[in-house]
């Protein structure tokens, strides 16, 4: 069993630790840029005292 520390007090894990492998993450610019482009196209319409404004961004 594994002995924690947790605000100062220490307690022992009674759960075993997980045998599986970490996933690996990868980057991908192409997605990364496609989606910010995509986000960055977007307009939101505001009402404001019947007065529309369109907001960028």
């Amino acid at each position: 069993m594994t002995t924690l520390l947790y605000r100062g007090h220490e307690y022992v894990q009674h759960k075993e630790a997980s045998e599986k492998q970490p996933k690996v993450l990868t980057y991908r610019r192409n997605v990364y840029t496609s989606r910010q482009e995509q986000a960055s196209i977007k307009h939101t319409v505001l009402t404001y005292r019947g007065q529309q404004y369109t907001k960028v961004g």
